[in-house]
């Protein structure tokens, strides 16, 4: 069932998924490759060409509505300042490196956006961490696949569970971050 699945709607799933944040499924599909359901450089390739175009879009909206972005959501003016003085400095280096950064993967293309960073310059560093985040994100599910298979031997009796266990692990760690994100939006509103 679980094969199945992926085979269908796997890389639709990648592909919609790498346009917001998509580290769970990308780590989901590396693991699927592993497995030999998913084909290794279809999952790169796709997860890199959407978190490209994602970040693409964000980076459009902060160029047009910057300001209006900012007004409207507290929690991504506090945060512009922090970013404005890291894009001054080392701009390629955070355009690269904003998709890896837990909370700024959609606010750091909207501030870049905003910024007086020109829009090739975006965009070409945009390709680079696009690439470099598919390939390191599909090599963890990747690396967890060959651990387990290590572990556990033949997994075909057990992938179903090891899949879901993954997902569920991946899952729990996602609203942690995510409650921690809102609890500290909370609190730096009751100071303000």
């Amino acid at each position: 069932m679980w094969n199945d699945l992926l085979q269908t709607h796997g890389y639709w799933l990648l592909a919609v998924g790498c346009l917001l944040e998509g580290e769970t499924l990308l780590v989901l599909a590396g693991f699927a490759a592993h497995r030999g359901l998913l084909d290794p450089v279809a999952v790169v390739g796709i997860a890199a060409t959407a978190g490209f175009a994602g970040d693409q879009v964000f980076f459009w909206l902060g160029r047009q509505h910057g300001a209006a972005l900012l007004a409207r959501w507290p929690s991504l003016a506090q945060q512009a300042a922090r970013v404005d003085r890291l894009i001054e400095r080392w701009h390629e280096a955070l355009i690269v490196g904003v998709r890896f950064a837990y909370g700024l993967r959609i606010a750091g293309p909207v501030l870049i956006g905003a910024s007086s960073v020109s829009a090739w310059r975006f965009s070409a560093f945009n390709a680079i961490g696009a690439l470099l985040w598919a390939t390191s994100v599909a090599a963890v599910g990747w690396a967890f696949g060959a651990a387990a298979q290590a572990l556990l031997g033949e997994l075909r009796h057990v992938e179903g569970w090891l899949f879901a266990g993954l997902l569920v692990a991946l899952g729990v760690v996602w609203l942690v971050r995510r409650r921690r994100t809102a609890k500290e939006g909370r609190s730096s509103r009751r100071v303000q």
